[in-house]
This record gives C-alpha cells, structure tokens and sequence, in this order.
C-alpha cells in the first residue's frame, strides 16, 4: 500500500525527470542550430577572405590574356582628402606593345635598381636580378622603352591587404604589355605565413600561373596573401614615406565598371629609370 507522502514524492520525481529532459533537448537543439549558425557564417567568412588572397585581387590582365580583375578589395570609402601629390609632367602614355618577351640582356650577378619619379616623390627599389632574372630583364626593358613614363597608378587598397598598384598604362586594370613572363622567386625568404611584408615589390597577376605582364604592386603594410605573386625588389626607407603619405590620403569607392578603387591622391609616374650598378 502506497502512502499519500510516497506518492507525492514518485509525482515529485517525475515532474523533475520530465523538467530535465526538457532541459536536455532545448540544449541539444540550441548546439545544432549554434553549430549551423556557425558553418554558414565560416563559410561567408571563408568566401570574403577568398576575395582577398586570390589572384583575382591583384588581376593584371591585358587584350592577349583578357581575364579581367573582376573582384577587388573594398577600400575604405574615407571622405575626400587633401592631394598630397604634384601634377603630372607633360606627357603622353606610351600604348605600344610587343609580341613575346624581350631577349635576356640583364647581368644576373649584378645589382640593379628601380627609380619611380612619381608626383608624389621617388620611390627607390633594390631589385632581385638574381632571384627574378625574367622580371627584371622585362622592367629594364619596359623602363627603357619609357613605357612607364605618365602611368597612373590605379589602384590602392586599404582593407585586407595594404598594396598601391601601377604599371598599367590604361589606367583600369586591364593594360600589359602583350606578352607574360613567368612566375619567379615564389619562395623568397621574405614571404612568410602567407604574408607580403612592408617593403615588397611584386607582380600583379591574373590568378593563372605565369601571367605577369607590366603590372605591379607596392606593399605599404604588411598584407596578407599567398605566395602566388612575384616578389621581384623592396622599396626603400624614403620610398616607403612616399607611400605611406599616398596610404594616408586613403582610396575612391570601387568604380563600377572596373571594381578599382583609385587612390584619392593623384599618383602618376613621371619616369621610372632602372639602373645597374
């Protein structure tokens, strides 16, 4: 015979076991849907960060290749400021282009170097001959053709990866020289942990193995990125005030038509002279 006070206590217990395994469910379905939560926002973050470490962000495409840079990295969209640069010298772009690439003329055991006279001031840079004898021939080249001379740089980018880019001489993204050399130097020393540190110089390419051609980009802050892009020099102490004064002025919003994002100031190369020495 069960007592009143035993069986309040059985319904007590059972009302209690019932509680808990609520409880237990709510928790179980909370950790699934957390846990789906979680895999599509890994995934929306994978795919953002996708948009800055593949070579789609620093395309450099002419007529030949025609693989256009679709995607860039949003720069910050900064209110307009102050032109730190000069105006251009008088001058015409150069538009010539040539059908493969130029013989190797460069001493590969000597030391060569890269000025960009800039509206905005020199930029100096040490070049790789021994490490990217292609690259450097074929700016040595470039550089004594004057293709260069009254190139804007087109592109700067102030979120993700911290890079100016130039050598084109469209203005838009999808100007080269004709011909492609191949990728160089891909094990630098310098790159590590998928990072491009302050300092280098380096090929844009179109995400394809050798597919440089005339563009490149200048790194003003360390910046994350694969090891796809030839690093081929490293500005110098002054150069990297050049382009820290080009950072500061911040960037455009993306022009709808090609995705660039222009620096605010006006930053032409007035004539870039490469030198051995």
């Amino acid at each position: 015979m069960v007592s009143q006070e035993q069986r309040r206590r059985q319904l007590a217990r059972e009302k209690f076991l019932r509680q808990q395994q609520r409880r237990t469910s709510a928790r179980r379905k909370a950790r699934m849907r957390n846990a789906a939560i979680a895999s599509v926002l890994g995934v929306i973050l994978i795919g953002s960060l996708a948009l800055y470490t593949t070579g789609v962000v620093l395309g450099d495409d002419d007529s030949k290749t025609n693989a256009s840079a679709e995607v860039t990295p949003s720069a910050s969209a900064s209110s307009k400021a102050p032109d730190p640069c000069d105006k251009p010298t008088e001058g015409k772009v150069k538009t010539q282009t040539w059908k493969k690439e130029p013989a190797m003329t460069i001493d590969e055991s000597a030391k060569y170097s890269m000025k960009l006279e800039t509206t905005c001031g020199d930029i100096d840079i040490a070049l790789k001959a021994d490490a990217a004898p292609h690259t450097v021939n074929s700016f040595d080249f470039l550089a004594g053709k004057g293709y260069f001379d009254h190139t804007k740089c087109h592109r700067l980018t102030t979120e993700g990866i911290f890079v100016l880019q130039c050598g084109d001489p469209t203005a838009q993204g999808n100007g080269g020289p004709g011909y492609n050399i191949p990728d160089e130097n891909l094990k630098d020393k310098s790159l590590k942990d998928n990072m491009y540190p302050a300092g280098t110089v380096a090929m844009a390419n179109t995400g394809q193995p050798d597919s440089g051609g005339s563009q490149f980009f200048l790194v003003y802050q360390n910046s994350p990125l694969p090891p796809s892009y030839t690093p081929f020099g490293t500005v110098s102490e002054e150069g990297m005030t050049v382009l820290k004064k080009i950072a500061s002025a911040g960037s455009q919003p993306a022009d709808p038509a090609t995705g660039n994002t222009a620096p605010n100031a006006t930053v032409v190369i007035d004539k870039a002279t490469v030198t051995k020495s």
